[in-house]
């Protein structure tokens, strides 16, 4: 959530990011209530404080009456703090409407862009940043996408999943569950030589949790939501791993904070139908490796860059060829000052896959967590980040695909000490 005081002292700019990220042109009023609501709500404050003051004050002096016998004048005394009483009781309602009001304004407000997001409606405007230098990979004619291979090899199955569950809920068997308990091995350690922390997490949080990091009230529809004990399963670690220090001041001295974590992420993806989501290219459960940073604002971008050449070292290892992106205004998420996304390039489908996204999210998520660092200029809020690192879901279709060969799979040499073999046959 925007903080108010940078609304204030940056209109202009604000306004300019919403048009980047192309938010409703005949919304961007919102910016200009929010500053009235805020002004009505200091004025409020200020009335109900000086009613309040005067309240306390004539308090104290009914009593001073009363020992001195002046029950008369104590009495008119005793009618005028009612009469405060009740002044003050309807300010403290206004008041109360009027923050109310704000916070339901604020919410409806996007983080603003980094000056170096590009300005673009979809996917299509995504600056590519860092593209893949050789050739890109060709198979032979008889190739076959992952769906088609998982048949073959027996490493996943969808219809089973269909059975258990529904559509969306793979099953994976045999060498195909011991790749994906290898990638999560294999990347948690990464994530462990380059200094994060590895927690494991609750796979369910409450509305406050979800709320602290960005997902509600934007994200309601795509979580899947478990109405009798009020909980959401987590559509990324990043929720729960974040709202580790929600409420809490931490020390100068404690950046970077930096935390890893293995979940199963779940993701409604309601809409989401057609050739380009068949087999693992988009599913309801799939596991992924989360890297989060709390940072100082001073270095939260060369954090930012740290953490996505942490991925790009991770797809290189895999021998995957990938690509950066930077994400345009209209691509950006709800919480988002700054995305990269990382994209594989699948050579059987012949189109390339999202795999991560690596966002800095600067103060829009810790205004909500009231997540701060002691400074020499009071407690300040810190900045947030984090990156997927990486999810499995399409790394392994990657992998699959690009390494087929009339033997079978090829596992890529980084993973194999981790798998124990190194061909799927």
């Amino acid at each position: 959530m925007l903080e108010i005081s940078y609304i204030r002292e940056n209109r202009e700019r604000v306004l300019e990011g919403l048009k980047v990220r192309n938010f409703p042109e005949e919304e961007r009023h919102i910016v200009d209530e929010v500053l009235a609501l805020d002004e009505k709500r200091k004025s409020l404050q200020t009335e109900l404080d000086v009613q309040l003051s005067e309240r306390n004050t004539l308090s104290k002096s009914i009593g001073d009456l009363f020992k001195q016998g002046k029950k008369e004048e104590a009495t008119e005394l005793r009618q005028k703090v009612n009469d405060l009483k009740e002044v003050a009781s309807k300010l403290e309602q206004a008041l109360k409407t009027t923050k109310e009001e704000l916070t339901k304004q604020l919410l409806v407000l996007p983080n603003i862009p980094h000056p170096s997001v590009p300005a673009g409606n979809t996917d299509e405007d995504n600056e590519v940043v860092k593209d893949w230098e050789g050739p890109l990979p060709v198979l032979d004619t008889d190739a076959k996408p992952h769906w088609e291979l998982s048949d073959k090899y027996n490493i996943f199955d969808l219809e089973l999943g269909v059975k258990i569950t529904g559509s969306g809920f793979p099953v994976f068997r045999g060498k195909g569950a011991k790749l994906v308990r290898s990638l999560i091995s294999f990347f948690l350690d990464e994530a462990g030589r380059a200094g994060y922390e590895e927690v494991i997490p609750p796979l369910l949080v409450n509305e406050q949790t979800a709320y602290s990091t960005g997902q509600l009230p934007d994200k309601e529809g795509q979580m899947y939501y478990a109405e009798k004990d009020d909980l959401y399963l987590i559509p990324t670690a990043e929720v729960p791993v974040t709202n580790i220090f929600r409420d809490v001041i931490i020390k100068e001295d404690d950046f970077p904070v930096q935390l890893t974590a293995y979940t199963p992420c779940f993701r409604r993806e309601a809409g989401s139908y057609g050739a380009h989501v068949r087999g693992l290219n988009r599913v309801h459960q799939f596991d992924k490796v989360e890297i989060v940073r709390i940072e100082h604002p001073d270095r939260s971008y060369q954090a930012l860059d740290e953490m996505v050449a942490h991925v790009e070292g991770l797809l290189q290892k895999l021998e995957l060829p990938y690509r950066i992106l930077r994400l345009c205004g209209g691509d950006l998420g709800f919480t988002s000052a700054l995305t990269y996304d990382f994209e594989v390039y699948s050579a059987a489908q012949k189109r390339w896959l999202e795999v991560s996204s690596v966002s800095n999210f600067e103060t829009f998520q810790t205004n909500r967590l009231k997540l701060r660092y002691k400074s020499e200029k009071g407690n300040q809020l810190a900045h947030t980040l984090n990156g997927s690192a990486l999810a499995l879901a399409r790394i392994i279709a990657a992998i699959i695909e690009n390494n087929q060969s009339p033997e079978g799979i090829r596992i890529p040499k980084v993973l194999q000490s981790y798998t124990g073999f190194d061909l799927i046959d």
